[in-house]
């Protein structure tokens, strides 16, 4: 697949992503404390909620990274930590959980 709509495809997913979020009620509106994002803990799981970390991180560094035409991460494989982190959340994941895994299923 050319890179160009490699990068178009994957920022639509971004897109779709958000939405899931704000469908689910897990979009936030202030980010977490400067602090919170200083965690070298995987997923900055011992200072942000996996919601948290996909807005305020995940998709935040992916736009910036599609965006400035920067090089693509080899691998990615958010979807199974989104599992377990999500599991027993209210309200229906399954839209997070099946954009996550198009996501990985792109590298």
């Amino acid at each position: 697949m050319p890179d160009t709509q490699h990068r178009f495809d994957l920022l639509s997913l971004m897109n779709e992503l958000e939405q899931a979020l704000r469908d689910l009620g897990a979009w936030e509106s202030t980010p977490p404390p400067p602090a919170a994002f200083e965690s070298s803990v995987p997923f900055s799981a011992d200072t942000m909620d996996f919601t948290q970390w996909l807005q305020w991180v995940f998709l935040a560094r992916f736009r910036a990274i599609l965006e400035g035409g920067h090089p693509l991460p080899r691998q990615c494989g958010v979807a199974p930590m989104a599992e377990e982190a999500l599991r027993g959340m209210e309200g229906d994941i399954q839209d997070v959980l099946a954009i996550l895994a198009r996501i990985d299923e792109r590298f």
